[in-house]
């Protein structure tokens, strides 16, 4: 018999066998520990580890069954002949289905393992939304691609004839086909996103200038998900969306305004606002967010309120929130302790036509202007990296 075992083992069909055998038993195995799984609410845990271990012993005795046929080894006459039996009985229909349902088992959890083990990184970048988003697209569509393949090869096993099924369903896909234009035209939108990069998940945008803005959530060929600042959920079928503002995409801008009163000297606001700006740029804890130096554009805007000032930063994509935030902080702080005066709602008041005596007073304040007292380049709280409302984000 060992004489026998050596001579098979030099056939390469026979390690073929062997391999696609225990392949079959391994998915087998885990298709019984899903069955079991699903029992442990209604089965003793005892009794249930007695199984689990009743299911090991089984499908390695049947394994080694069919591998003694597999290599062909007659002189072991209780192996041989239940792998023979074995086999025999896989090649009925039931048999294939429970293998083929084994298989897709398996095939099922091996795409969820490995999308698992790709991690984006957590860096806000475009790689790293590129990488989230296709990895939830490929994952959900090879699981969609197990199941069609299983199911065929499961009608195949029970006998019926897949090819003339899939005619059939073919024409009536046609048929629905012509009902169902939206859905073909959402799944299209969707797959050049994908190939063009347009967004992705993580990215902040809005849709249709400024109908629903948000960031995405998730990113499929049919739908784009976006999750409001409030919370709110807004699922946006592809086909419907016809422009998109990215918010997040390679970088970002801070429009950094500030209006002053008439009455301000302006070259001294503008004096304040370089030194600000400048100031943030070169913050070791916010210096990072900066791609380039501030660049000063001045007064830009002589409103009826007062008269607008304006820097530009150009920041890390998502950080213009937080970024913008300090700014202010610190604009205000310092056109305080500059003795310049921001414009704030005015109110007329008019009174009868009777004579009325007004006595103006004013409490002198004990000691300095608390106000010019400020630490501007520390912040008490630091300014969150949340979005701004939608609100905001409309042009």
């Amino acid at each position: 018999m060992l004489d026998g075992l050596t001579f098979q083992l030099q056939k390469p069909q026979v390690w073929l066998g062997l391999g696609l055998t225990l392949l079959v038993a391994y998915a087998l195995y885990r298709f019984g520990r899903v069955v079991l799984r699903m029992l442990e609410p209604y089965v003793r845990r005892p009794l249930l580890t007695g199984l689990k271990w009743l299911w090991l012993l089984t499908v390695a005795v049947s394994w080694l069954a069919v591998a003694t046929h597999v290599v062909y080894l007659p002189g072991v006459p209780v192996l041989f002949d239940l792998g023979q039996d074995i086999v025999q009985g896989f090649r009925n229909s039931a048999g294939q289905v429970l293998v083929i349902l084994a298989l897709a088992l398996i095939a099922w959890n091996l795409i969820g393992a490995l999308s698992g083990r790709i991690v984006a990184e957590e860096e806000f970048n475009r790689r790293s939304v590129r990488v989230q988003t296709l990895k939830g697209v490929v994952e959900s569509t090879l699981k969609a691609v197990v199941v069609i393949i299983s199911l065929i090869a499961g009608l195949q096993a029970l006998g019926v004839d897949a090819s003339s099924l899939l005619a059939g369903v073919s024409v009536f896909g046609l048929a629905v086909g012509f009902g169902a234009q939206s859905l073909i035209k959402d799944v299209f939108t969707g797959f050049f996103i994908l190939l063009e990069d347009q967004y992705g998940i993580g990215d902040v945008i809005t849709i249709n200038n400024g109908g629903l803005s948000g960031g995405v959530e998730r990113l499929n060929l049919r739908v784009t998900a976006l999750r409001a600042l409030d919370g709110t959920l807004h699922i946006i079928p592809n086909g419907q969306i016809q422009t998109v503002s990215v918010s997040s995409k390679d970088w970002s801008r801070v429009v950094a305004e500030v209006a002053v009163t008439y009455a301000a000297n302006v070259n001294e606001a503008l004096r304040v606002l370089e030194a600000v700006s400048k100031e943030l740029y070169a913050d070791p804890e916010w210096s990072h967010y900066f791609l380039e130096e501030p660049e000063m554009q001045g007064v830009t805007q002589l409103a009826p309120d007062g008269v607008t000032l304006r820097a530009l930063f150009k920041v890390q994509p998502k950080s213009q929130y937080a970024v913008g935030r300090e700014f202010n902080r610190r604009i205000k702080i310092a056109m305080d302790q500059a003795g310049i005066e921001i414009p704030f709602p005015q109110r007329t008041i008019t009174l009868g036509g009777a004579p009325i005596e007004i006595k103006l007073t004013r409490e002198e304040l004990e000691g300095r202007d608390p106000r010019r007292e400020q630490d501007r380049t520390r912040a008490p709280v630091r300014p969150g990296t949340t979005r701004d409302p939608e609100e905001e984000l409309q042009p």
